[in-house]
């Protein structure tokens, strides 16, 4: 056994690439990953090293791990034309670890339920495999007791794909269509980010190898994925849930402020406006304020003022529209006339029925 004082440090990192399915990894890879992390505790492993390591863990100490050697093509790095062998290697059963030991009852407990949570979203990767674990640690079918309201898609393992996709880090070509032009197949390389719900519907956020840009897709305008591994993932700069701080839905925008949108809200819709707010900066004016408003606006009465700070996107002025008379937008005067536009559209499309 190679003894020195970093060789479990090493063990541990190799055991995790061996177990990675979604991963191609070669000595080499595996030699600078480890080394990545050993650099953090100022060591340093060679390819020899970590070619002792693997053999070790497979041939000569107490694990007898069964590696499996495969070839995948990649592009040549002196030559980007050329396809070449990449010889890698990886257990012949992911759910082998030389660091396992058996759960307490407390753990079999907690991972039947978080196991529960789990089963209610198609598609999630390994789903398969969580079941074979759920009947070799003997955790019985439980009541559910948390419900998800699910848009059913029409490629039901489309979400669990994409999560392993974001998840990996996979560079990947996607082939999608618009609603209104169902035939018109495109396709986009993209660096994955995040895949997010909002209203009823998922959407796929990532980066346009191209231009950098940020691009989101619903899953259900998604034909096809190819992942490329042979591409460099680029993980987001930031934390991208930031940007949905400032705005209702998913539509982002890079070049339009934040506004202060001032509304009035009736005295049948303000409880329900109170208690599920339109937006997490949702303020309900009282005092003063209050009294300021009801003498500018003397027409308006009963009811409540609230206020929230977001970006305009489609979203935002679907949901002040979506309370009818009940909900008065009064600030500012172009998110005020964007309603009203909204709203004379939809009274003009009624009228043309009659």
């Amino acid at each position: 056994m190679p003894a020195n004082k970093n060789a479990v440090t090493r063990y541990y990192i190799i055991d995790k690439l061996l177990a990675n399915r979604y991963r191609n990894y070669s000595v080499a890879d595996i030699c600078e990953l480890v080394n990545e992390e050993l650099e953090e505790r100022d060591m340093k492993a060679s390819i020899r090293t970590i070619q002792y390591d693997i053999n070790y863990i497979e041939k000569e100490g107490p694990f007898l791990a069964d590696i499996e050697r495969y070839q995948i093509d990649v592009v040549s790095k002196k030559n980007p034309d050329l396809t070449v062998k990449k010889e890698c290697l990886r257990y012949a059963d992911p759910s082998f670890s030389i660091f396992k030991k058996p759960l307490t009852e407390d753990e079999k407990y907690l991972l039947s339920e978080a196991l529960s949570l789990l089963g209610q979203f198609d598609g999630l990767p390994n789903l398969d495999g969580l079941e074979r674990l759920k009947g070799s640690l003997n955790l019985k079918e439980k009541r559910q007791i948390v419900s998800f309201t699910k848009n059913p898609l029409e490629n039901s393992t489309l979400f669990g794909e994409l999560f392993t996709a974001i998840s990996q880090q996979q560079v990947l070509e996607l082939h999608y269509h618009t609603f209104d032009a169902l035939d018109n197949v495109k396709q986009v390389i993209i660096h994955p980010h995040l895949l997010k719900e909002y209203n009823r519907r998922w959407y796929l956020f990532g980066s346009s190898e191209d231009t950098g840009r940020l691009l989101n897709f619903r899953l259900d305008q998604i034909d096809q994925f190819d992942m490329l591994s042979s591409h460099q993932y680029i993980p987001y700069p930031g934390d991208l849930n930031e940007r949905f701080e400032d705005i209702i839905g998913v539509s982002l925008y890079d070049d339009r402020p934040l506004q202060t949108i001032i509304f009035w809200v009736s005295n049948y819709s303000k409880n329900y406006v109170a208690t599920k707010p339109l937006h997490e900066s949702q303020r309900h004016y009282r005092g003063e304020r209050e009294a300021e408003l009801r003498q500018q606006y003397p027409m308006l009465k009963e009811g409540c003022f609230f206020s929230i700070e977001c970006i305009e996107n489609y979203e935002l002025i679907r949901e002040l529209t979506s309370f009818g008379k009940e909900l008065i937008v009064l600030s500012p005067a172009y998110i005020q006339q964007k309603v009203k536009n909204y709203v004379a559209a939809q009274f003009q499309a009624y009228q043309s029925l009659i």
